[in-house]
């Protein structure tokens, strides 16, 4: 899913408004404002265009620029994790406990979570 804080903050880097990026694009401000508050989605020539503009990766905006790689005996399996999540992750690593649970049995620990949650 497209990550609209990133082309907000990428927007704001380059010293541009709304209005300024939408007419590069020739898109109305109010269609890139809902870009960025994630309440549309932009077709993909938008999201080329995004790219070419802020010389970045899709991946990095669409939230998936972290290549995970699993580590065991079975065949090598890779995914893509935002920095939003390896940063949840690591938030977890800091309490042991709440680690462990999750690790050992991540059923069991998604089960709690609900439960506390609702």
């Amino acid at each position: 899913m497209f990550k609209g804080d990133r082309l907000k903050d990428l927007r704001k880097e380059k010293g541009l408004t709304q209005g300024q990026l939408g007419e590069i694009l020739g898109i109305d401000k109010s269609t890139i404002c809902c870009y960025e508050k994630g309440t549309r989605q932009p077709p993909i020539e938008n999201i080329i265009d995004f790219m070419q503009i802020f010389n970045v990766s899709a991946d990095f905006l669409l939230g998936t620029d972290h290549l995970i790689t699993t580590i065991s005996d079975e065949p090598i399996q890779s995914i893509t994790m935002s920095k939003e999540e390896l940063v949840f992750l690591e938030e977890l690593k800091k309490d042991k406990t709440v680690y462990n649970i999750l690790i050992s049995n991540p059923k069991r620990g998604a089960d709690i979570v609900k439960k506390h949650l609702v």
